[in-house]
């Protein structure tokens, strides 16, 4: 089972925003400019609705990881951490109270995919190659979730803006 960073499971929590409670963005975070646009997408959504905004950031050992466990796993905890935190700074520079980093030991697709089921909106970067190929995990995460999907393209060189395209399960 997938764990966040601080132990608990990732499936755990109430499904969507029960009552009394903030609503949940999660946001999967891996460096890229697509991942720091959803950061500031779900930073810019979560003020209105007062929800509290998780950054997401999956880490695990390769393939043929017997010899890392020789030597120990934690380089890829601390290179994934320092990612999360390098993109956090990027996204936002100070560190709003309402974002909360979680490093989480998985494969991203699978980990956003559950934690989706407690969350009231799941927000990804477009990490495709070309204009119109969807990245693997956002096509995972739109095809899967159990929330709505938002998905951010980076910002274009020329333009400055970014794109958003939104899934809602069981909406074409």
């Amino acid at each position: 089972m997938a764990t966040a960073g601080d132990g608990v499971p990732a499936g755990d929590g109430a499904a969507g925003a029960a009552p009394g409670q903030l609503p949940r963005i999660i946001v999967g975070v891996d460096g890229s400019e697509s991942s720091i646009a959803a950061l500031r997408v779900a930073g810019a959504l979560a003020e209105p609705l007062s929800a509290r905004v998780e950054a997401w950031a999956c880490w695990d050992v390769p393939a043929g990881y017997g010899v890392y466990l020789a030597v120990g796993i934690e380089g890829f905890r601390y290179a994934a951490d320092q990612v999360l935190q390098q993109t956090l700074t990027d996204a936002f520079g100070e560190l709003p109270g309402f974002v909360h980093p979680r490093l989480v030991r998985g494969k991203p697709g699978p980990v956003l995919i559950d934690a989706s089921r407690n969350a009231s909106l799941l927000v990804v970067g477009r990490r495709g190659h070309g204009r119109f190929v969807p990245g693997s995990v956002s096509s995972a995460c739109v095809g899967h979730a159990h929330c709505p999907v938002l998905v951010v393209h980076a910002p274009e060189q020329e333009t400055g803006m970014h794109h958003a395209q939104a899934s809602t399960p069981g909406v074409p």
